[in-house]
């Protein structure tokens, strides 16, 4: 079953999500951001490029023809046929339950600390957990 970490209060959710990249990518895995719309989409894209002058991340969208030898992933379309070889870590930036989500290993959910998507997040957990899925939980910014 899919294990759930929740990431709540995060100021910047395109500037956390390009860490938590940098990492899981350090780390050989294979990584697909979900992002709430073709805004947030070209947002996180430019993000990736200018977040570190020191970090290269290699990403296309999903439907690229590059999507199986590249290690990250950008999407907005849950319902996107994604490759087999990125099952591994989903990212969800949008404020939706992503319909793919039992394909994956692990999904971190990135929750700002604005008010309408805390809700959104708490919804989402609450279904998660009324599903027996494994939630852990981090606060951005606490030990």
């Amino acid at each position: 079953m899919t294990r759930i970490d929740f990431h709540t209060n995060v100021p910047d959710k395109l500037a956390y999500a390009c860490r938590l990249v940098r990492k899981a990518w350090a780390a050989n895995n294979r990584v697909v951001l979900m992002t709430e719309d073709a805004q947030q989409l070209a947002e996180l894209d430019a993000a990736m490029w200018t977040f570190s002058a020191t970090d290269f991340l290699p990403h296309v969208l999903a439907d690229d023809a590059l999507a199986t030898q590249t290690p990250i992933l950008l999407t907005d379309n849950d319902e996107a046929e994604l490759p087999h070889t990125h099952k591994e870590l989903l990212v969800n930036l949008s404020r939706r339950t992503p319909r793919n989500v039992t394909q994956f290993a692990r999904m971190i959910e990135v929750i700002s600390s604005q008010e309408d998507d805390a809700a959104a997040g708490r919804k989402r957990y609450v279904a998660y957990k009324q599903q027996d899925y494994p939630l852990t939980h981090f606060v951005a910014g606490k030990s």
